[in-house]
């Protein structure tokens, strides 16, 4: 049993224990614990390399485990065949039989399991309701746009009942427009069904958006788990911190203290920092970062408050972006810091070449450890 965000208690529909998975010499996946409550929209998210297609690959069965169990409830399915596993899969392609029609291509899975036709029927109209395609149940795929196919697929999964759906990037064929209405469009979905969604993807919108939970996968790892808002404000680690979203970092050494401020000394003076957020163990050397949408740009010589973190800099390049200004600002020892403000209307956007100050509060500040070559082992994804 766990805890969800709500304080309910869920039975574990899904656990990964200590799996690894090698392909010859390179190791995709290294190690990895995790455990899917039921009924959540999880996301595993990360770059091409980082382990998370052949993760979804092992659970769906169409890879075996080097190492390590899956278990769905408590049944042990490491080693058994897709088909065995209370489990369906929507592809990138959507692999949707181009000779059948939409009604008996969501319809295929139930005929293989030999459910009576009325019963079918049933739960196909159901689906066609469900993914807003009534009245197109007689097209077929060409007649369809790419949202409407992926709808298609999505059915076609769904109508099953599985206890696990695992999406495969499913959004990479779709323009960007169509992409975020169908990232509300699945949320929805998955909310109406209460099936437990496995997401695959390299889009940090896309996992933000759509994600009970977001799983950052780096080089067949996980470095950060947790609700998006927790993942994004409170990253655990240096690539965390700028895999997802954009992130200003200072090369800092940490001293703990025992308040509830952490003291990270830099070459700026000193950042500080809630340290009940501290990652478990962390000391030494770190990075200190600030999101740039937390900066407040200021006048030089305005006051600072008690509760905020401040240096001065110069204005490299001011960028009007209509929803507000993108700044660059070069501090006195060379590094540069992006700042995103708001286009309110109510205060001054510096210029090129004016010296400003930079201000944020404490507790928008986090320390993460830092991270050594990011490039990944392999091409497995």
């Amino acid at each position: 049993m766990t805890l969800t965000s709500t304080g309910t208690r869920q039975q574990i529909n899904v656990r990964v224990a200590n799996v690894t998975k090698k392909f010859d010499d390179v190791v995709a996946v290294d190690n990895l614990t995790l455990e899917i409550t039921g009924g959540e929209f999880l996301s595993l998210l990360g770059p091409s390399g980082c382990g998370k297609t052949t993760t979804l690959r092992m659970l769906g069965g169409f890879e075996e485990p080097s190492a390590g169990s899956i278990y769905f409830g408590d049944r042990d399915v490491t080693n058994l065949p897709p088909h065995q596993r209370d489990v369906n899969t929507v592809f990138q392609s959507y692999a949707l039989f181009p000779h059948l029609s939409v009604t008996d291509n969501i319809a295929f899975g139930l005929r293989r399991k030999g459910v009576s036709k009325s019963e079918a029927k049933l739960r196909v109209d159901e689906m066609l309701t469900l993914v807003d395609l009534e009245g197109r149940g007689e097209r077929k795929p060409h007649q369809l746009s790419g949202g409407q196919q992926q709808r298609v697929a999505l059915a076609r999964a769904l109508v099953n009942k599985p206890q696990l759906l695992l999406l495969d990037e499913p959004m990479s064929a779709l323009d960007a427009k169509l992409r975020k209405t169908m990232q509300l469009e699945l949320k929805r979905i998955q909310s109406q069904v209460g099936i437990t969604f496995l997401y695959v993807t390299h889009d940090q919108e896309e996992a933000m958006t759509m994600s009970d939970r977001i799983v950052v996968m780096n080089r067949g790892r996980i470095e950060g788990l947790g609700s998006p808002r927790d993942v994004y404000e409170q990253p655990s680690t240096e690539f965390v911190a700028t895999f997802l979203g954009a992130s200003n970092l200072v090369a800092a050494t940490l001293e703990r203290g025992t308040g509830d401020v952490a003291l990270a000394h830099h070459a700026h003076g000193t950042f500080r920092s809630p340290a009940h957020r501290l990652p478990p163990g962390l000391t030494g050397a770190v990075k200190c970062g600030v999101r740039p949408e937390k900066i407040q740009i200021r006048a030089l010589g305005d006051r600072v408050a008690a509760d905020e973190n401040s240096l001065t800099g110069r204005v490299l390049i001011s960028t009007f972006m209509g929803v507000g200004n993108q700044y660059v600002v070069a501090a006195p020892q060379g590094e540069e810091f992006v700042v995103y403000a708001q286009n309110s209307g109510q205060t001054h956007a510096p210029r090129s070449g004016e010296e400003v100050l930079l201000t944020w509060p404490v507790e928008h500040s986090f320390v993460v450890q830092p991270s050594g070559d990011q490039s990944p082992e392999g091409e497995s994804s």
